[in-house]
Formats: structure tokens, C-alpha cells, sequence
């Protein structure tokens, strides 16, 4: 599938990024792109593009002389220079959603398989810098291929979508993707959009949430979504459904408070038997 992307690889999706290209692999890892293949790719993100040819390995010699064969960068790039050249990148592009999925379009042509390793690697990186909006964009760009279907990912791109202040997109992902779902959903999941809600005065979002859950004989795992839950139905003048709730899951708060309370076991010293003189 991959493959078929393109014969030949590019990453450049600027002058500045030729360069860093250039110096981190040098002239032996070259290769010619077409300019209809190039606009493919790139998808008309970048102005300008560099080819560079590689003698030793392009040229045929014979009757076949001047003509080019395919050669494949990735090849002979390792696994690891490929991941850091993809996070190099990632950190330095424009906000531009063409040039970053022009970017990823052209990485991912290296390999047979989609990288999905590489790329939550990638995310993980992204998201200990705060790079929310970059987050989102790979995310999407790896949903658009079909691949990262996954609770992980879901979470993941909510999050991002919330601390880049997209809770409204945060809520329309989650009714169209996960929430049809609701009785296999984690709790974890769950508990991450209650909080996106209750974080952005998304009470009646909220509460319709709850109520579904309570549709599939879900029960809450943790207080602290019980207390949220209240809250929103006591900003909401719904003070009956907010005593329903507190009561009917009263045990979380009453177990907890056990928990808290109860102090260790303590372990009594074990002393080790004097030994005796023999006589």
C-alpha cells in the first residue's frame, strides 16, 4: 500500500529542511524525484525542491547509459536515524496541515509497513513538549491512513484537542467515534471526556454522558466522577438527580474514606533465636 505512494523518496518540504536533509545524509543517499511525483507527494506544500542524484548508484552503464534505476533511500537509512529525522522535522515545520501531512506522506513511503511504533514514539515526544497542535495534526493524519484505531489513540487526540482549547471538537470526535460504543468504552476513557467536560462548562454534555453510561448498568470506578457529576447537576438546578446520584453510589465515598483511615498492619519483629555454646 505504501509502496504505491511513491518510487522515490522526499522529505524537503522547504530550502531549510533540504539542508538539514543534505548534511545528516550526504550525496550517497540521494535519489531523483519526477516533478509530478514530487507535487504528489508534497501535495503542493512546498515552493521549491532540490533532487540530487547519486552516481554510484543511479546509473546504469551499456546501452542503458543516462538512464536512472529506482533506489530506494530508505534502505539504507537505519530504523533510528529515520525516527529522529521524523521528530526533527515534526518539531521544526510550519503550523501548516498540507506541509505536515505532505511530510509524513513522504516518511512513511520509506517503509513497507505503516510505522505506527515510530509514530506513537513520535507522539509521546510531541506531547512532552506540549505540542498540542501538532499532536492533533499527526493524529489525524494516522487516522486519514486508516491506522491507530485504538482506545490509546482516542484519548490521546481528546486531550490534545482540549489543551489546544478544542473542547467542541473534543465533544463532536467523541459522538462520532466513541461514544456510539458505550458499553465496551473504558472508564478511563470516560472519566478523560467527563473531565473535558466539566473543565469547560459542558455540564448538560456531561450528564447526557452519565446517563448513558447508567443505560449500560456502567458503574463509576472512582469518586471523583461521581462528585463531578453532582456538581454539573446542582449548576443545572437538577438538585434530585444530584442527591439520586450521591446516594445510589454513596459507597465509593464511604469505601474510600475506610481506605484512608485505615492505618497499615503493623509486622512484628521476628528475632532470630539467640544460638546456644555447646558444652
Amino acid at each position: 500500500m505504501w509502496r504505491s505512494l511513491t518510487k522515490y523518496y522526499t522529505v524537503f518540504q522547504s530550502a531549510r529542511l533540504e539542508g538539514i536533509w543534505a548534511k545528516k545524509l550526504g550525496p550517497a543517499y540521494s535519489t531523483t524525484l519526477q516533478a509530478q511525483n514530487c507535487e504528489r507527494i508534497i501535495s503542493g506544500a512546498v515552493a521549491t525542491s532540490r533532487f540530487y542524484e547519486d552516481n554510484d548508484h543511479v546509473q546504469k552503464g551499456g546501452a542503458d547509459a543516462g538512464r536512472f534505476q529506482e533506489f530506494r533511500i530508505g534502505e539504507n537509512i537505519s530504523r533510528k536515524e529515520k525516527y529522529n529525522f521524523l521528530l526533527k522535522t515534526l518539531f521544526e515545520l510550519k503550523d501548516n496541515k498540507e506541509t505536515v501531512y505532505g511530510t509524513l506522506d513522504a516518511w512513511v513511503a520509506w517503509e513497507q509497513n505503516f510505522p505506527v511504533g515510530s509514530i506513537r514514539r513520535a507522539l509521546v515526544a510531541l506531547e512532552k513538549q506540549h505540542q498540542w497542535h501538532r499532536i492533533i495534526q499527526v493524529i489525524k493524519w494516522m487516522l486519514s491512513k486508516g491506522q491507530g484505531n485504538t482506545n490509546g489513540t482516542y484519548a490521546q487526540l481528546i486531550r490534545a484537542l482540549d489543551m489546544d482549547h478544542r473542547a467542541e471538537e473534543a465533544h463532536k470526535f467523541w459522538v462520532k467515534k466513541i461514544g456510539k460504543d458505550l458499553h465496551s468504552v473504558p472508564w478511563q476513557l470516560c472519566s478523560a471526556m467527563i473531565a473535558i467536560y466539566y473543565r469547560n462548562n459542558m455540564l448538560s454534555d456531561l450528564v447526557m454522558l452519565f446517563k448513558n453510561l447508567e443505560a449500560y448498568d456502567r458503574k463509576p470506578t472512582d469518586k471523583s466522577i461521581v462528585q463531578k457529576v453532582a456538581d454539573a447537576y446542582e449548576m443545572l438546578g437538577r438538585l434530585d438527580d444530584k442527591q439520586r446520584v450521591l446516594e445510589k453510589y454513596n459507597y465509593l465515598f464511604t469505601e474510600s474514606s475506610r481506605r484512608s483511615w485505615k492505618s497499615p498492619s503493623s509486622k512484628k519483629d521476628k528475632k532470630s533465636p539467640i544460638p546456644q555454646k555447646s558444652n
